[in-house]
């Protein structure tokens, strides 16, 4: 099966490359536009298998990526890239506008007038694969309730609106032109490769650093975890398996608090990386003035993709952590150059609060 990967050089897209590279049926043709965020060390590992490549592309020209998919034979398309911090997009959001919404807007184009093209069997089997968030449903009541494919779209932030807003694209493509769509909202993401703007990421180095761990409002807002590699397992799944025309929500069902996930990392690192001068790394902790308009809490019922495809996560919270914990020991290689060069753990989304996670 040959698949084009769309922002496969960011975190969740360069584990789904190299979920997909792990098999020699499979050749994956990655593009990115290689932004601050996109970092090819990710993709060291599959770098030199016969059945991956790499293109630098912006999914904004559409006639480079139709070109792509000629070229290329692609059977099916998985649309990653995207501008994807929240923060990020409270501070500038006309990139999550063009990225998010007229990026999808273009790759459907492309996709649209290429599957066009197929003869059958190829135009019946062919997949426009559009990854996205549960952040397009807005927020939960601490105390009830869970998200389901069937839950009404209340985006909060510029992030969440420009990913809801494309995922309307994408169904009105399906629904509109008939090109054979599959969608997935996914849960936060953790593990390795994460680029250390993310809370996770965040927390291990500036931790390491011994720098203060400020924590938005007391801490409770809630979200669910998703371990990358699960994450990547599922997709994988969904594009080849999925019904066109469905979505398919992906959740680890590992609901934490900020506080607790911060506090968990915290006495990781007491065990795996004790601190010099023998105190707890929780003592780092400090709580700061909350984001602009933090959504309380998140929750995946992922029933459907468990019960119609098969999946489930293999990684508990817990269990995650410990291996994104110990990936981070031992991998300053890839972490230290984003650090030095890009990004050393400001606070983004507030012009007036002090570094923040």
């Amino acid at each position: 099966m040959n698949i084009l990967v769309t922002g496969g050089a960011g975190f969740i897209g360069s584990a789904v490359c190299r979920q997909l590279a792990a098999n020699p049926q499979n050749r994956v043709v990655n593009v990115d536009k290689l932004t601050y965020a996109g970092n090819l060390a990710s993709l060291r590992q599959i770098e030199n298998y016969p059945n991956y490549s790499f293109i630098q592309a912006d999914i904004c020209d559409d006639a480079t990526i139709l070109g792509i998919l000629r070229d290329e034979k692609i059977d099916a398309i998985m649309h990653l890239a995207a501008e994807s911090h929240v923060d990020r997009s409270i501070d500038g959001p006309a990139a999550f506008i063009e990225t998010n919404i007229i990026g999808t807007f273009r790759m459907l184009n492309a996709a649209l007038n290429y599957w066009r093209e197929l003869p059958e069997p190829a135009k019946s089997a062919f997949r426009f694969h559009h990854i996205s968030t549960d952040e397009v449903f807005g927020d939960l009541p601490f105390d009830s309730g869970i998200f389901t494919e069937e839950t009404p779209y209340a985006p909060s932030s510029p992030y969440s609106a420009s990913k809801a807003a494309s995922d309307h694209l994408v169904r009105a493509w399906h629904e509109t032109y008939g090109l054979p769509v599959v969608l997935s909202n996914c849960s936060n993401n953790y593990g390795p490769f994460h680029f250390p703007e993310k809370l996770i990421p965040l927390v291990i180095l500036n931790a390491l650093d011994g720098k203060s761990l400020p924590i938005y409002g007391t801490g409770a807002n809630v979200r669910d975890w998703l371990y990358v590699e699960d994450h990547a397992r599922a997709l994988e799944l969904v594009v080849t398996k999925g019904k066109p025309g469905e979505s398919y929500n992906i959740g680890g069902r590992a609901e934490q608090t900020n506080l607790s996930v911060v506090e968990t990392i915290c006495d990781i690192l007491d065990k795996k990386r004790p601190r010099a001068n023998g105190g707890r790394y929780r003592d780092l902790i400090s709580f700061v003035s909350d984001r602009p308009g933090h959504d309380r809490r998140y929750a995946i019922d992922a029933s459907k993709i468990e019960r119609e495809l098969g999946w489930t996560p293999s990684e508990t919270f817990q269990s995650g952590l410990e291996r994104t914990i110990q990936w981070y020991l031992d991998n300053d290689w890839w972490w230290q150059p984003i650090r030095g060069e890009r990004y050393a753990g400001e606070r983004l989304g507030s012009t007036t609060a002090k570094s923040a996670v």
